[in-house]
């Protein structure tokens, strides 16, 4: 059986993202509201973490009791879906010729000043290719495949940004004006290319899940050095006599691989590698789809 109140609770917070709810302005603290409010809980999480967010703390940044914010939002709950439909709502992308749809480029597009879509990841090849550059309906130039990259790498930097976006469960989204409007730019991306409705959407959540999952995967080895006190580095150094002692012939080939790996890492891992070399995979089966859809 349903539950009534779960869904009027979620259409009165649509209505907040919409604007289509219009508060009484009783007991309310002149310049205080959801926006405002969102934009504390936002500052809040962005210099901790989620589980630093509350409506005591966003209060206190306000300068506000905390009983105020209830006037506005209804718990903290509803406060985390407007953040995330705000900060959603900061990816924009140009309509030039890496663009993927309208809209300015927001701040931070995610690509890291030596590594372009276009560049090689050592022991990797250059994104491109010969299928259809895919002109879409939309009227983008750019072709298919810079304009994926464009979008994984911009939903990277929105969690470069906003880390505790991947802490956050994956669950249904709350359909506000930054989610969808964020969902139809990126959908430009595939337009035109001979895919159909449902593959298009496939084909973006596939590309979508990589750059979250990635993303946390690169943000987490970031901060190990830090937890750790120890860089990579000196990590395997300590490690590596060891290593070199027991593996011998039994483990023959993860010597030899792990030898090369870290030779070429300067350590056990190289996170930015990995997520580049990961990007370019996905584009590649991404490539064969369409080859395969279009007959080209």
């Amino acid at each position: 059986m349903g539950d009534p109140g779960g869904e009027r609770d979620r259409a009165r917070t649509l209505d907040l993202l919409w604007g289509t709810r219009v508060p009484s302005g009783l007991g309310r603290k002149p310049g205080l509201g959801p926006e405002q409010i969102v934009s504390a809980g936002v500052a809040v999480a962005d210099e901790g973490s989620l589980d630093s967010l509350s409506m005591r703390r966003v209060a206190e940044r306000l300068g506000v009791g905390a009983m105020s914010l209830y006037r506005h939002v209804r718990d903290k709950a509803e406060l985390l879906d407007l953040m995330v439909d705000r900060v959603l709502g900061e990816v924009r992308y140009d309509d030039g010729p890496e663009g993927v749809g309208p809209g300015g480029v927001g701040p931070g597009d995610g690509v890291p000043d030596d590594v372009g879509p276009d560049d090689d990841v050592p022991g990797d090849r250059a994104p491109g290719g010969d299928v259809p550059d895919g002109a879409g309906a939309s009227g983008d130039t750019a072709p298919w495949r810079s304009r994926l990259d464009r979008v994984a790498r911009a939903n990277r930097a929105l969690y470069e940004r906003h880390p505790w976006l991947l802490s956050r469960p994956e669950g249904r989204p709350t359909l506000g004006p930054g989610v969808v409007a964020k969902y139809d730019a990126e959908l430009r991306a595939v337009d035109g290319l001979g895919l159909g409705d449902v593959e298009m959407d496939l084909v973006l959540t596939l590309v979508l899940g990589y750059a979250r999952d990635a993303t946390a995967s690169l943000v987490a080895w970031r901060s190990v050095p830090e937890s750790t006190g120890q860089a990579d580095d000196q990590w395997w150094a300590e490690h590596e006599p060891h290593m070199t002692r027991v593996l011998g012939d039994r483990y023959a080939l993860a010597a030899r691989v792990g030898t090369a790996a870290t030779s070429q890492y300067g350590g056990v891992h190289d996170a930015e590698r990995a997520w580049e070399f990961g990007l370019s995979r996905i584009l590649d089966g991404i490539e064969s789809f369409v080859r395969a859809g279009t007959g080209r």
